[in-house]
């Protein structure tokens, strides 16, 4: 069966989220991607935690379907080894730290004379240029710098996103920008330069909030779990202590919501209450009349009436509740992968296309392909061998 990037060799630069993101979903189509690790440690995300049976949780997300190949890059015949395989890739990507990858003459502008079709893709916290270029950039930075702690969290308390948000976001930007430049190197047979950078994936992503704070106005507050500008739309208590998370959209919601939830059709037309406007502006009052009619209800009788009504809901889920989902069940969207100390279930990516099955292959140790790469670009085994005493592998 042919995936869409089958053929396609990839070579990556890359640590911690944003790059090993936007590489493993190349992977996941079929690209053969190559990581680039240090001899010994390798990527540092190895080290983030011993959650998988001893291996980062980090890594063993990111990094399935890949070929490690460890070289001391600043080792001149280590370097050479890389400027080979990269004569011959297709993409380049590289998260390294800002101007590194230039310095080792691995900018674009270097690499496009030895393979004028290679794609680059630099991912960085700002960009290539502009006063904030050299700034070192993590994934909560981002997150501040962007304004999403300014519109997430309680009022009192602004808060993180609990993952990585702006690395993912860097790396969705950079993996769909990579296709889009095979696409068009299918067109033109010309590779092209791709600058990725984490803010301005963010900046994407805090459209609704820029645009709600247009041209001087208030911003979204911060609204804990419930939405900022639509009401009811949030968590509320069931009268067993559990929390429903329920939702609506429109004014006949609302009505459906008063006749059938709460069981009084009179508070539709309460004039604290009869548009959206009226709700957010009598959040407390609402809330207490909701919590009222909940308090004698368990969460599971909540969503009955919810069901019955319409009204979209959902279970707040733990983790635990994430891997046993019926519905990730009934779907069949979990696999295993292999990984150095054995194998771990897998979600599948998002999509099902009817046309080809997705790459889910195991996570590598460090170095595990240097043997293998190295002997396809033509090098013998005593020049694989002569590598490895100055630990240049």
């Amino acid at each position: 069966m042919t995936r869409p990037l089958d053929g396609i060799t990839v070579v990556s630069l890359e640590h911690a989220v944003a790059a090993p993101f936007c590489t493993r979903q190349l992977a996941d189509l079929g690209a053969r991607v190559i990581k680039v690790e240090r001899p010994g440690s390798g990527d540092f995300a190895r080290g983030y935690d011993q959650r998988v049976k001893g291996q980062s949780s980090h890594f063993t997300w990111l990094n399935r379907n890949k070929e490690s190949l460890a070289l001391d890059v600043k080792h001149p015949r280590a370097k050479a080894a890389l400027l080979q395989l990269l004569r011959t890739a297709d993409v380049l990507v590289q998260n390294l730290a800002p101007g590194a990858a230039a310095r080792m003459g691995l900018s674009y502008e270097a690499l496009k004379a030895h393979n004028p079709k290679l794609i680059v893709c630099d991912i960085s916290g700002y960009g290539a240029d502009g006063p904030y270029r050299d700034k070192k950039a993590y994934d909560l930075l981002i997150q501040s710098e962007a304004g999403f702690l300014s519109v997430t969290g309680t009022p009192d308390t602004p808060s993180k996103s609990g993952i990585s948000v702006a690395d993912i976001a860097a790396g969705m930007y950079a993996y769909t920008n990579i296709l889009s430049a095979l696409l068009l190197r299918g067109k033109t047979g010309e590779g092209s330069h791709i600058d990725v950078s984490m803010l301005e994936a963010m900046g994407e992503w805090m459209g609704y909030p820029m645009y709600y704070a247009f041209d001087g106005a208030p911003p979204p507050p911060r609204t804990g779990a419930s939405h900022a500008s639509i009401y009811p739309y949030g968590p509320f208590v069931a009268g067993d202590g559990k929390t429903v998370m329920l939702g609506l959209q429109n004014e006949r919601e609302w009505k459906a919501f008063c006749d059938a939830v709460l069981q009084r059709p009179e508070v539709a037309t309460d004039a604290r209450f009869d548009s959206n406007g009226q709700r957010n502006a009598h959040r407390d009052a609402l809330q207490a009349l909701i919590l009222q009619e909940f308090s004698t209800l368990s969460a599971a009788q909540v969503v009955e009436r919810l069901d019955q009504a319409g009204i979209a809901n959902a279970r707040v889920n733990d983790m635990a509740d994430l891997w046993a989902h019926p519905q990730l069940q009934a779907r069949q969207r979990w696999r295993t992968v292999g990984t150095p100390a054995g194998e771990v279930p897998a979600l599948l990516p998002p999509g099902v296309n009817s046309a080809f099955d997705y790459r889910m292959d195991q996570v590598p140790a460090v170095g595990q392909h240097n043997a293998a790469i190295l002997a396809g670009l033509g090098w013998t085994a005593q020049q694989i061998d002569a590598l490895q005493s100055p630990q240049a592998i």
